[in-house]
């Protein structure tokens, strides 16, 4: 059987615009459908107008729900709105600004009426809110972003006064407030037309771009790398970093190509991913093919997925690095580098993240602070700097300025491409190159995340496993040590489960923006002991789904 992943998209998977934005005003959601709710995942609600899952009504319900949980917990800021380049993503930013405006919340928008990423929003948010208490005005943020799902996807998030992702209390309120809307009747929720509501003094530009590139210094070295002369290619993916890149090459000086600077919102230019779906996962290697091919062109090249909250680091060495592989360099690297980062400061890893990471923190006498997937348990830890940097294996981060003070509480794929380029440049060593040596001392790992289709019922069934099913005492030919079902870090549920031995482990976990479950395993021996604890991961999977 043939795949066409890895190849340039054809017309034929391209998403029909007109009919995409048709539908999120004319469809309405049938909220007695689990499928047509609102629902929030690790990242915000998500859907497609197409489905009935992304429409006018949902997120005039979800804008209208912030607004009562922000009168509910007393948040009298304004906040910071931003979207993405989907296409749904500009008639939904009306309907947020619609709302608020009627709700007489203030708004920030960008000056430029350009995109934003998570990032930034993130950045303005601790901006806005230093040194104030909660009785204080403080602001929060609305980003309206499926991050790196398909074209025909769109999505909505809401970060707290504390910058970064909301929690599931914070979540789970907004989505049944929501929900009660659509019930109800979410023609009824105030709406101001969005013409007169860019008018209104709650509605405010912002220089986003100024805001968050003017700051880099604090965070990266910018000098090393411009005096390094480094060639850098820096790809937007066709998402909100785009005129973020653009800046930062001009203000800096810096020897940077914005690789595909146009916007299209069928994403034209991409190849395809591993189901042949235009995705925009900059950590996937068929979706990143087009760089890839192009690394012989840059010293070093980096990708960003639609909201510039993942990175992707492409290497003229090894090509595009594994997810986990950059994490490892880059946390030992910072440690080597960052002088002024506290002491005591811990770093933060998901449980699906590669083990050579413990080894690395050990090395270091730091301690580790290991959650289930989701950034958002690494907020409080960044927010005081406790923790000095949080990562996950689907390559998101953030890490301090480099005097310890918080950067962001949300994942910055912009900071970790530009501190591939700062490593490169202060070391003489790619990434990839200071992981070999990472290898050599700490050992190899042979890791992969595998995604399969599966329906929400599966995906249900696969969150509520528990340590009583699995009932193998070998995998990969070793005695199981250990079946985790909390994360040691903080004992909060993975909602999946993780299965160790003394030389591998993996983990089984449904998506919580995708119809589909991933199975993570590494093997600290070789290749061919991995394919046999993936065999035996996707015999457990099977037993559970009925298979």
């Amino acid at each position: 059987m043939t795949t066409r992943a890895g190849q340039l998209a054809q017309d034929r998977d391209l998403v029909d615009i007109p009919a995409l934005l048709d539908s999120y005003h004319d469809l309405i959601p049938d909220p007695s459908v689990p499928s047509q709710a609102v629902s929030f995942g690790t990242s915000g609600h998500r859907g497609s107008s197409f489905n009935r899952s992304f429409n006018e009504a949902h997120i005039a319900a979800i804008t209208a729900a912030i607004v009562d949980f922000r009168r509910d917990k007393g948040i009298r800021g304004p906040i910071f709105l931003g979207r993405d380049t989907h296409a749904l993503s500009e008639p939904a930013f009306l309907t947020v600004l619609e709302v608020l405006a009627a709700a007489e919340v203030p708004a920030l928008i960008d000056e430029r009426d350009g995109f934003t990423p998570t990032p930034a929003v993130s950045h303005a948010i601790l901006g806005f809110n230093a040194g104030k208490s909660r009785e204080d005005a403080q602001a929060d943020g609305i980003i309206v972003t499926p991050s790196h799902n398909p074209p025909a996807d769109g999505g909505i998030k809401y970060n707290p006064p504390h910058g970064g992702p909301a929690g599931t209390e914070t979540t789970t309120w907004i989505a049944e407030r929501a929900n009660a809307y659509l019930v109800d009747g979410w023609e009824k929720i105030p709406r101001t037309a969005f013409q007169r509501a860019f008018h209104l003094g709650n509605t405010e530009n912002f220089d986003y771009v100024s805001n968050y590139v003017d700051d880099l210094g604090s965070v990266i070295d910018l000098d090393i790398i411009r005096s390094s002369g480094l060639k850098i290619g820096a790809d937007p993916l066709g998402g909100a970093s785009v005129d973020y890149w653009a800046a930062i090459a001009e203000d800096y000086d810096l020897n940077l190509d914005v690789v595909h600077p146009d916007v299209d919102p069928t994403w034209s230019f991409m190849t395809l991913d591993w189901d042949e779906n235009i995705r925009m996962d900059c950590s996937s290697p068929f979706a990143m093919a087009g760089l890839i091919a192009s690394r012989g062109d840059y010293d070093i090249a980096t990708g960003n997925d639609a909201d510039a909250d993942r990175h992707g680091i492409v290497t003229p060495d090894a090509g595009l690095m594994n997810p986990n592989h950059y994490l490892a360099a880059a946390i030992d690297y910072l440690l080597d580098s960052r002088t002024g980062w506290p002491t005591g400061a811990g770093i933060g890893k998901t449980l699906v993240t590669s083990s050579i990471v413990d080894r690395i923190v050990s090395a270091h006498d730091r301690s580790l602070f290991e959650v289930p997937v989701g950034f958002k348990w690494f907020v409080p830890g960044l927010l005081d700097s406790t923790l000095a940097f949080g990562g996950e294996e689907s390559a998101g981060a953030s890490f301090l300025r480099r005097d310890g003070r918080v950067w962001s509480t949300d994942k910055d794929g912009i900071i970790l491409a530009l501190l591939a380029a700062e490593m490169t440049a202060k070391t003489g060593q790619t990434p990839s190159q200071r992981y070999a040596g990472l290898a050599a001392n700490y050992g190899t790992s042979a890791y992969a995340r595998q995604d399969a289709p599966a329906t929400r019922e599966q995906k249900a069934r696969l969150g509520a496993l528990d340590a009583g099913q699995v009932s193998a005492k070998t995998v990969g030919g070793e005695a199981v040590t250990s079946v985790l079902t909390s994360a040691p870090g903080n004992n909060a549920p993975i909602g999946g489960l993780k299965v160790t031995t003394d030389n591998s482990w993996f983990a089984v976990r449904p998506s919580g923006t995708e119809d589909v479950y991933k199975i993570y395993a590494e093997s600290l021996r070789n290749e061919d002991h991995l394919r046999a604890v993936q065999h035996d991961a996707r015999t457990l999977v099977d037993g559970v789904l009925g298979k």
